[in-house]
């Protein structure tokens, strides 16, 4: 009897003992700071996501991702200082600063005087094993930024004359997507978007075996021109399944005034005026490189889940812009309409809600405020973003009552309260949109004398935000229609 009393004590001693432990893991695991991982698009619009609602794209990791946390609705870019709207959202994501500002920190790392941090260098102070590859076109060099860097790429893989005023008819076979003789994303002999996959899958099986948690910086140049991709992702896009746009036109009435005419590059890659075929080329070729940067993105979220450290990973998505492809007449990223300033954004990982969208307004380089707090990180004064994680837990419903646009001097943009106000200083002319029955932008009330005590609040809101941010140009100075 002694005997038997004394192995259940030795027993309940030992299921004690695995229990304590089990909790001290557990405990252990809760204070474990967070990995972080965010992955950056270029030249991504927000209608290309097909859980969000387009039926014509292939996307089913990014789908995976937008189910898995939260999906912000209405997430836009400020714009930007020149023809590469990439180089100011970039620059305003790094610093945290808002457009104005973040131009006059672009001008001081050029001059190599610019004193604060930039957003790596903050996670790395924070305890952070930081890492970056792919895109950059950041003045300040990458290597000064993030402590791992591997395979910096330039603003945009190389383009070719043939690349450019195509397809002219149905004839025109000069450019295939999977022709690697043309170099751009398969110059080196793998794909861009493939070498950021292989680059982030390596970074991770390493990285777990370090102490620190670490915060990756995976920038994709796609879906970027030249939209290139393996043959069998333009195949998943038959010319005969693609919508021509609801707002499609020939030619933008104000393309010359607003600084997006024909001599701009991003719009010289179709002829003017555009054909209906042209259009459906190039959506084509755009849907395909998307589809296969999102297999790429499968490679990543596969990784992780190898790694074992998805369950403590937090993944933030969204691109620099979005991108017109023949909407509204127009190619590029040089305009204020949705299509152009509006892109993506899902956060992801532990105790963020799944499924859930958010239809406040924010701005897309709220992500890195979001991500200093994820990762407990103090958020610098200098930092003017809010972060998205009171929008999340429902402290707030929203970040900004009114959301700012520019481009060069050309250009002003305002939203607020359903509607939308673009200024064209040098065409002496505003437009304006009701967002709620026109999302789409097509029919300008700006001439609407029901609407112009709503104009007029707007073109107030426009000029208060103007001193918010610093802007330079005085659109006092010019008379409006």
């Amino acid at each position: 009897m002694n005997r038997l009393l004394f192995f259940l004590g030795f027993a309940a001693l030992i299921l004690t003992n695995i229990s304590c432990k089990e909790k001290e893991k557990e405990v252990e695991k809760e204070k474990t700071p967070p990995n972080i991982v965010f992955i950056f698009a270029d030249d991504q619009s927000y209608n290309t996501i097909k859980t969000l609602g387009n039926d014509e794209v292939h996307t089913p990791n990014l789908d995976k991702l937008a189910n898995s946390g939260v999906a912000f609705t209405h997430t836009y870019n400020m714009g930007g200082w020149n023809g590469a709207i990439c180089v100011a959202s970039r620059a305003m994501l790094l610093t945290g600063q808002y457009i104005w500002n973040a131009h006059k920190a672009d001008s001081l790392m050029r001059a190599n005087s610019y004193q604060q941090p930039l957003w790596g260098n903050i996670m790395t102070n924070a305890g952070y094993n930081t890492y970056m590859t792919g895109k950059w076109h950041v003045t300040k060099p990458a290597e000064e930024v993030f402590e791992n860097v591997v395979h910096v790429r330039p603003g945009m893989p190389n383009q070719t004359e043939e690349g450019y005023n195509r397809p002219l008819s149905e004839t025109d076979t000069i450019w295939r997507p999977w022709d690697k003789s043309k170099n751009g994303f398969w110059k080196g002999g793998t794909h861009w978007s493939e070498v950021v996959a292989d680059d982030a899958s390596k970074f991770i099986a390493d990285a777990i075996h370090k102490d620190n948690p670490f915060f990756m910086y995976l920038a994709f140049n796609a879906p970027h021109d030249p939209r290139q991709s393996p043959e069998k992702f333009v195949q998943m896009f038959p010319l005969d399944s693609i919508e021509l746009p609801t707002t499609f036109l020939t030619e933008y009435p104000y393309n010359e005034e607003m600084g997006s005419g024909r001599k701009l590059r991003d719009e010289r890659l179709a002829p003017f005026p555009r054909t209906e075929y042209s259009v459906k080329v190039n959506r084509q070729e755009y849907y395909a490189v998307i589809a296969h940067m999102d297999e790429q993105i499968g490679k990543i979220l596969d990784a992780l889940e190898a790694s074992g450290e998805m369950e403590n990973t937090y993944i933030v998505f969204t691109a620099d812009h979005g991108l017109s492809v023949g909407q509204h007449g127009l190619l590029g990223k040089q305009n204020m309409y949705d299509h152009s300033v509006r892109t993506p954004l899902f956060v992801v990982g532990p105790n963020i809600p799944k499924n859930k969208k958010i239809d406040a307004d924010v701005y897309l380089q709220d992500v890195m405020p979001t991500i200093l707090e994820l990762a407990g990180a103090e958020k610098p004064d200098f930092v003017q973003f809010k972060s998205l994680m009171p929008l999340i837990k429902g402290e707030r419903s929203t970040n900004y009552e009114s959301i700012y646009g520019c481009y060069t001097n050309t250009q002003r943009m305002v939203r607020t309260d359903g509607f939308k106000l673009i200024a064209y200083p040098n065409a002496s002319k505003l437009r304006l949109f009701d967002l709620t029955n026109d999302p789409l932008e097509m029919n300008d009330l700006a001439d609407d004398p029901k609407y112009a005590s709503t104009k007029n609040t707007l073109w107030k809101e426009l000029l208060s935000l103007q001193k918010t941010m610093n802007d330079p140009l005085n659109l006092e100075d010019f008379m409006f229609n």
